[in-house]
Formats: C-alpha cells, sequence, structure tokens
C-alpha cells in the first residue's frame, strides 16, 4: 500500500512538471531557433509575413531589407548588452531612459516604413498580428516571473 502511494504521488508530481504541447503551441523550441542562422531566421520571417499578408513580389523585397536591418540592429545590441553584462554593469536610470528612448523612435520608424510599403488592408493587419504577438509575448513574460506573496 506504501508503494502504491509513493507512485500516485510520484505521477502527480510528474505529471506537473509536464509541459502541455498544445499550450505552448506550434511554436518551435526556443533551442532549434538559434541553430538556425540569422539569414534563415530572415528568410522564415519574410515567408510568414508574405503568407499573412499576401506580400506582392515588390512589398517582399522591401520588406525583406527592412527585416535584414532589424535583424542586424538586434545582433549589435545583443552584442553590446553582452559585453556590459560581462563587465558587471548594470545601465544607469539615464541609460535605461535612452535605451527606451531609441527603441520607441525604433518602432515609430518601423511603423512608418512598413506604412509606406504596405496596403491600408495590409497595414491593419499587420497592426493587429504585432499586437497579438506583443500580447503572447506579456502572457509568457508574465508566467515566468516567480509569485512573490
Amino acid at each position: 500500500m506504501k508503494k502504491l502511494m509513493i507512485a500516485a504521488l510520484l505521477v502527480v508530481g510528474m505529471s506537473g512538471f509536464a509541459q502541455n504541447r498544445q499550450e505552448m503551441g506550434n511554436r518551435p523550441d526556443r533551442s532549434e531557433m538559434e541553430k538556425m542562422s540569422p539569414e534563415q531566421q530572415n528568410q522564415l520571417m519574410l515567408k510568414k509575413m508574405t503568407l499573412e499578408l499576401d506580400l506582392n513580389a515588390k512589398q517582399q523585397e522591401q520588406v525583406k531589407q527592412i527585416i535584414v536591418e532589424k535583424s542586424a540592429k538586434r545582433e549589435s545590441m545583443k552584442t553590446e548588452r553582452m559585453a556590459k553584462k560581462d563587465e558587471g554593469k548594470k545601465p544607469t536610470a539615464d541609460e535605461r531612459f535612452e535605451m527606451k528612448n531609441k527603441m520607441l523612435d525604433e518602432q515609430i520608424a518601423m511603423k512608418d516604413k512598413m506604412k509606406s510599403i504596405l496596403s491600408p488592408e495590409q497595414f491593419e493587419k499587420w497592426n493587429d498580428l504585432k499586437e497579438k504577438h506583443q500580447e503572447k509575448f506579456q502572457e509568457r513574460k508574465h508566467d515566468r516571473k516567480p509569485d512573490h506573496n
């Protein structure tokens, strides 16, 4: 009886750690994404946007250029952040303000570029997709934070 109770507790405990694949959706595992080169990631992003927004060839070329630029900026910012982290320096309040200000300026510029490339219907759909992506990101970010009650 004691062994049965221990086995039942183990099963219940292990099922608590198992992730429900349906909750995670069909997104690829983070380690799988990291194995792809930046060029491969950019190409997949472009194809996904082409399918979702029904981009024509001219729009694809313009969006591809934006994706490449954004990817390069992201990589350089990541390298810069890692270098500062290795030095053990935390950004000051002014540096954080500058980073956030720069990020918002880039988002405004990105929105303007996309608005000039896409039709009004495509732009509306792109905006909706971007908002949904942001909501999912916030949910995942919230789920990862430990409760401090």
